[in-house]
């Protein structure tokens, strides 16, 4: 097995991976997907209300639609990112699509480069392989999804995982190595069969982090580095920092790219945003004390009785939340991407209705004057 400084991370093209920043807007935007189910509703709802969002998404000019792994959370429908992603893929046509991410040490790296794999044969030339360390759940349901209770060997075997994952995808393990007649189907071994022909790109590997602990080895490996802002926001500068510091030029990059996760949310009032992020904070809370359920309404929000422990969690929680009118928001998000330095503000809309979700979007697109489908 490479050693992770040696993986091979040819992507064919490092325009899969910059994007271009269109309107006003500082630098490319990008939604973050966590398909909520809120109370009252459906996951049949939530997933539906994706491919409306992945639609406008790629009508106004966002650069690329990420959906996250997650586990025994009812009000989060995203346990099997690439069965999302072949759906979207059937509903657009142009907008990157990817994983933000598949957490490695929950699959074997044959599996997730046959299903990245077949991915791309779906969207050929847009599709990002996003991978995180975390199990993206509990401890338990950890332990259940990897047959495993030895959780902290897995993160800590994690630049091994991503070397093997990357020799699946690159079809290039040495001769001798006991995978080197094992191949990632689709993939590069296709190209090499008699009349075989392969298509010239592979999903770029992206790692994920709300810690130093992937920003230091996506800078070793001149990869790209997606940082979780929306929930790790104390972390942020000092990651982005250290991916620079440590960045070496590959193949995949000549310098540094990082996008960061922004909880971001407009309505038309102010008033409103407001009512709309503590519903979402009782569900973080709820999540954080060991009772995740669906995420509730603004009314059963404004209901609950916050303990002053459970104040002081909300009052931290929003203060990472860019919300508020358009305006508001957009110059909430110039303001923080002048801060970090990001590359690429990727936004997550966290609210109990899809129409508000919905409407968020739109309100932050005409904010920056994005295209729209007639005019891309």
């Amino acid at each position: 097995m490479a050693a992770p400084d040696q993986t091979s991370t040819e992507t064919g093209d490092t325009g899969d991976i910059r994007g271009e920043a269109q309107g006003t807007a500082p630098v490319p935007l990008s939604v973050l997907d966590l398909v909520t189910v809120g109370a009252g509703h459906t996951a049949t709802e939530a997933l539906r209300t994706g491919v409306e969002l992945s639609r406008l998404a790629e009508s106004r000019g966002f650069h690329r639609y990420w959906v996250a792994e997650h586990h025994s959370m009812p009000g989060v429908a995203s346990s099997s990112p690439a069965v999302i992603l072949a759906h979207l893929a059937a509903h657009t046509t142009r907008i990157r699509l990817g994983s933000g991410g598949v957490m490695l040490p929950n699959h074997a790296p044959l599996v997730i480069a046959e299903q990245f794999g077949t991915l791309e044969a779906l969207a050929p030339g847009r599709v990002d392989l996003g991978l995180g360390r975390a199990p993206g759940t509990d401890g338990a349901t950890a332990a259940a999804l990897r047959r495993s209770d030895r959780l902290n060997e897995g993160a800590d075997d994690f630049p091994q995982q991503l070397a093997e994952l990357t020799r699946f995808l690159d079809d290039d393990f040495p001769d001798g190595h006991p995978y080197a007649r094992i191949h990632a189907v689709p993939g590069p071994v296709q190209a090499t069969s008699p009349g075989g022909v392969q298509s010239p790109h592979r999903p770029p590997v992206w790692l994920l982090g709300s810690s130093g602990f992937s920003a230091r080895l996506a800078g070793t490996l001149g990869l790209p580095f997606a940082f979780a802002h929306h929930f790790s926001a104390q972390n942020t500068v000092p990651a982005l920092d250290l991916y620079r510091e440590s960045f070496r030029p590959s193949d995949v990059l000549d310098e540094p790219y990082a996008l960061i996760g922004v909880s971001a949310l407009a309505t038309d009032d102010e008033k409103e945003a407001r009512r709309q992020i503590m519903a979402a904070a009782l569900n973080m809370v709820r999540l954080r004390t060991g009772r995740p359920g669906l995420v509730p309404t603004p009314e059963e929000a404004e209901a609950y009785a916050f303990s002053p422990m459970e104040r002081e969690f909300v009052d931290s929680w929003n203060a990472n939340v860019v919300h508020g009118t358009a305006d508001e928001v957009r110059s909430g998000l110039d303001d923080l991407q002048k801060r970090t330095g990001a590359d690429e503000l990727m936004l997550t809309a966290n609210a109990h209705s899809s129409a508000v979700r919905l409407r968020s979007y739109e309100l932050i697109a005409d904010a920056y004057g994005l295209p729209r489908a007639s005019q891309a």
